[in-house]
């Protein structure tokens, strides 16, 4: 995890040195940068309840200061709403220390076992959700993500893919051993009606940098499925994989942007296969991992975790909620394939598109090997037993034929 996280940062690092090089405050930047991955460090580095508190407000603040980065309006408005949403699992993660240090100590792995199903147990577990949620912008929390679109992209690559959003989800991996029944359900009825709705919403967006946010709500709401339903190995290894993919998709949008003049708008684009072709490739690899293109990054763990989750005793409501948005990721993506790739170019014809930026590209292609081939690579070192699905043969190409459908 750690590995994997350095070495993103390390290239959205690299990146950047393209992307804002003329601003004058860009030590200020680095800085903050520097810091938020301190940050993540400090929630991942052990099982300590104080220790997980500083890097989550430490995520929080550091993220403030980063979507308020250009100075205007609507970046101030983007970080209160960033920070006073947050602010709902900052209050929750204190109750939750504040009961643990009834039990002795903030070491709180050694109480899972032996205090799993008490009324303490069950409380701290409640608060650990609502935390959790509000980090990984599930229902009624979601309005955050889209909004913190606001920071510089290098910023939105790190925030989608491996750091703010992936806090709640690290949580609940290590409670998740304590949630009881009805917790699970709760769960899986919010997270499904997040990467339900963020699915058809982002059908129906033109700004090219909330439709790849949308998609991080979609992507964050089947990982909490998977956890709620007891998938807790293939939530985590599809937590890595999403952060390679989605990475690269950032990066390759603010590319685009970065030559358009900073227009976001999708219909303004048109024809860039020609215009830019190494981005268009890299944009291309990125969105079918996304969709779970067989054999890239995307594939190997989603598929597992839709597989998987016909074995599990969820009801038809669950069920198509699974699989639905599954169709709904490829039918976003083929809808930005449409507007971006197809036609003719939509700006001023005067206007010069290039693949013109050295270090960004160096960034990019980094990520788009570990995107083709860090799926198989993840597997190999996630799980060391090789196993085989046995499912009836119209659930076993359901998925294929649900993406099909979508596109």
């Amino acid at each position: 995890l750690w590995g994997l996280f350095f070495f993103i940062s390390s290239l959205v690092i690299l990146y950047r040195d393209d992307y804002i090089h003329r601003d004058l405050n860009i030590n200020r930047f680095i800085l903050l940068v520097l810091m938020f991955v301190l940050s993540i460090m400090f929630l991942i580095i052990r099982p300590n309840i104080i220790r997980i508190l500083l890097g989550w407000d430490g995520l929080v603040l550091v993220s403030y200061c980063l979507v308020i980065y250009y100075q205007n309006v609507r970046s101030y408005n983007a970080g209160i709403l960033t920070v006073l949403s947050n602010r709902v699992g900052d209050v929750a993660l204190l109750i939750v220390i504040a009961w643990i240090v009834n039990f002795g100590s903030w070491n709180y792995i050694y109480y899972l076992d032996f205090l799993r199903g008490s009324f303490e147990m069950t409380l701290i577990s409640l608060l650990v959700v609502l935390a959790a949620i509000t980090k990984s912008a599930q229902l009624p929390f979601s309005s955050w993500l889209p909004a913190a679109m606001a920071a510089p992209t290098p910023v939105s690559a790190l925030v989608h893919s491996s750091t703010l959003v992936t806090a709640g989800v690290y949580l609940l991996i290590r409670f998740r051993p304590v949630f009881d029944d009805w917790l699970c359900i709760l769960l899986l009825v919010i997270s499904g009606l997040t990467m339900f709705i963020a699915g058809l919403g982002a059908n129906f967006e033109y700004d090219l940098r909330r439709i790849i946010a949308l998609s991080t709500l979609r992507q964050l709401g089947l990982i909490i499925s998977a956890i709620s339903v007891g998938l807790v190995s293939l939530a985590f290894f599809h937590l890595l994989t999403h952060a390679l993919f989605k990475a690269l998709l950032f990066m390759c949008a603010g590319l685009i942007i970065h030559t358009m003049r900073d227009s976001q708008d999708i219909r303004f684009m048109g024809n860039l296969s020609v215009q830019i072709p190494f981005t268009s490739v890299c944009l291309g690899v990125s969105s079918f991992a996304l969709c779970g293109m067989p054999f890239l990054a995307g594939f190997y763990s989603k598929d597992l975790i839709l597989e998987a989750a016909s074995f599990r005793y969820i009801n038809l409501v669950g069920f198509l909620l699974f699989f639905v948005s599954t169709g709904l990721t490829v039918c976003y993506s083929f809808h930005l394939f449409y507007y971006v790739f197809c036609g003719d170019f939509n700006l001023s014809s005067f206007y010069n598109v290039s693949d013109a930026s050295f270090m960004m590209l160096c960034g990019m292609v980094g990520l788009m090997l570990v995107a083709v081939f860090g799926g198989r690579l993840l597997r190999w070192t996630t799980f060391h037993v090789p196993g085989i699905v046995c499912l009836p043969f119209y659930l076993k190409f359901l998925t294929i034929f649900i993406s099909s459908l979508g596109g």
